[in-house]
């Protein structure tokens, strides 16, 4: 496909708000009004961004390579996109308190959003996390023993293996479409990602549920079990 499929930039971080909406649904909680703080501002982070505080969120927090910024009442996310355009980075932003990057994961919030690196939430700050869900955009932004520390505090992470798929799904999508020789439009590209993204999320949530576990290791569960099914099925191994 030249051009590759509409909604590939911006499929990781809308993958991740459908995550979050169902999660929050699951929790007896609405999307709209969440406290939402977001480390990164780059491809995920920023559209993860975008998309919650068009949604009715409150993100209160937001960093980069530059700095982080926090407002209590929730930042303009598109005036912070324009600033992080012109200024390299959302540091600076006008009307906001400049907070440390270790500050901003320990920041009052619903909702935490590592959408940067990995290795941000340790053993040495999982303590001070005040967010009720970790949401994780990065690939292993939370460490093992950092993920027990958040399991005994009762803090819900949605692992990454779950909540960041939404680009390799699209990408997928975008396979489909080249042995199609068509174009999809945005519209089934959202709907489609929403519909698995939902159903994966419904899942891993009925698995960790039925073996008292967490989302990660129900996650796993589900992964191993779907490929040992494919295997058992083709006969690949007696």
């Amino acid at each position: 496909m030249i051009g590759g499929s509409v909604g590939r930039r911006e499929a990781t971080g809308r993958g991740l708000v459908y995550v979050l909406e169902q999660a929050l649904h699951m929790l007896g909680r609405e999307l709209r009004g969440q406290r939402i703080v977001v480390q990164g501002f780059g491809n995920v982070g920023a559209v993860t961004a975008r998309l919650l505080w068009r949604q009715g969120c409150l993100v209160v927090g937001v960093g980069d390579l530059s700095g982080a910024i926090y407002h209590p009442l929730g930042l303009d996310i598109a005036k912070v996109e324009r600033h992080a355009a012109e200024a390299g980075g959302v540091a600076g932003f006008p009307g906001a308190e400049a907070v440390g990057a270790a500050e901003l994961l320990e920041l009052p919030c619903d909702v935490l959003i590592p959408a940067a690196v990995a290795g941000q939430i340790t053993e040495a700050n999982a303590h001070r996390i005040r967010a009720a869900l970790v949401l994780e955009g990065a690939n292993g932004p939370t460490t093992p023993e950092a993920d027990a520390i958040l399991a005994e505090r009762g803090v819900t992470v949605v692992p990454d293996i779950l909540a960041n798929a939404g680009g390799v799904v699209v990408s997928y999508f975008e396979w489909v479409q080249g042995l199609q020789y068509y174009f999809w439009r945005e519209s089934e590209i959202t709907t489609r990602l929403q519909e698995i993204m939902t159903r994966a999320f419904n899942r891993v949530w009925s698995t960790a549920r039925a073996h008292g576990c967490t989302l990660r290791t129900a996650a796993l569960m589900e992964a191993v079990r779907r490929v040992a099914e494919g295997y058992r099925v083709r006969g690949l191994y007696p």
